[in-house]
């Protein structure tokens, strides 16, 4: 089997099982991010393993599960008693380190720190963004609390992710000249970057049309042009740093989890660093253009 053959079968399948989970309820969408964030932060421990540093990769991973459960539990008023197990287990990580006898500790304790604020953090935010809040007198399960779930949100800032990842290679294969970025990446251009911000913001705009709720007014197409402009330039910045990351450590890819597209990381590092800024913009915009 050719690569590009196993590239789009792996690609089909990702694509397919994100999307389905995104729109099935809110119960797969969660799912989905507290997966992702477990496999990104294994993979990125594994990775500051090869830098030579000793994260406490099994302790690190379960709680940026927790962490990510936890936003999920906020969304459900819990949030006296998920902050009441979440910041003292943080916490630990320092009392832990005593206790291993490892060398650097310092820098096994950062690495553990920046796996947790790097992938775990921006998905605790999804959670908080799009997981509708519930009442008490709401079921768990009731079929009231997940009819408030929006998928059409959720599934556009991936959209978004994508076009502008992938007209930017588009671009930048017609029409690349100038180096983006040669230390880090000398593939990208100014033109791709530049053409994929484009295509991303003509894109949010037809997301801002499909999801109005009022013709006379253009508040989501608005809203949605400014989220991908934010989008394509957090994101684009998001994978340059992934690239820093993997050349400070002289690897190609991630990991191997995604045959033919590397690992988690190697597919979600614009969707990471992009989410902070992105919900930013997009809480602003629910304040302000309200």
């Amino acid at each position: 089997m050719s690569n590009l053959t196993l590239r789009l079968i792996t690609g089909s399948v990702f694509v397919v099982v994100l999307v389905s989970a995104i729109w099935f309820s809110v119960w797969t969408m969660a799912v989905l991010f507290l997966v992702i964030a477990v496999l990104g932060l294994l993979e990125f421990y594994r990775l500051a393993e090869k830098a030579n540093a000793q994260p406490l990769r099994i302790y690190g991973t379960m709680l940026g599960a927790m962490i990510v459960a936890g936003a999920f539990m906020l969304r459900r008023n819990f949030i006296t008693e998920a902050t009441f197990v979440i910041i003292p287990a943080f916490f630990l990580i320092f009392f832990i380190e005593l206790y291993r006898k490892k060398q650097n500790p310092f820098t096994n304790i950062g690495w553990s720190i920046l796996g947790l604020v790097y992938i775990a953090l921006p998905a605790a935010m999804l959670m908080i963004a799009f997981v509708p809040k519930m009442d008490h007198n709401i079921g768990w399960f009731g079929d009231t609390w997940e009819s408030h779930y929006n998928w059409k949100p959720v599934l556009a800032l991936f959209v978004l992710i994508w076009v502008s990842d992938s007209m930017a290679y588009v671009c930048g294969r017609l029409f690349g000249r100038n180096k983006l970025w040669e230390r880090i990446s000398p593939k990208k251009t100014w033109e791709g970057f530049i053409g994929g911000t484009i295509f991303c913001i003509g894109t949010g705009f037809a997301f801002g049309h499909w999801m109005m709720d009022d013709g006379s007014t253009m508040k989501y197409e608005i809203m949605w042009s400014l989220i991908a402009l934010t989008t394509a330039v957090t994101g684009m910045l998001g994978d340059l740093v992934e690239s820093l990351f993997k050349r400070s450590i002289d690897v190609k890819d991630s990991g191997t989890l995604l045959p033919g597209h590397g690992g988690i990381l190697d597919r979600f590092d614009a969707l990471f660093l992009s989410v902070p800024f992105t919900l930013t913009v997009f809480w602003l915009c629910e304040a302000f253009l309200a």
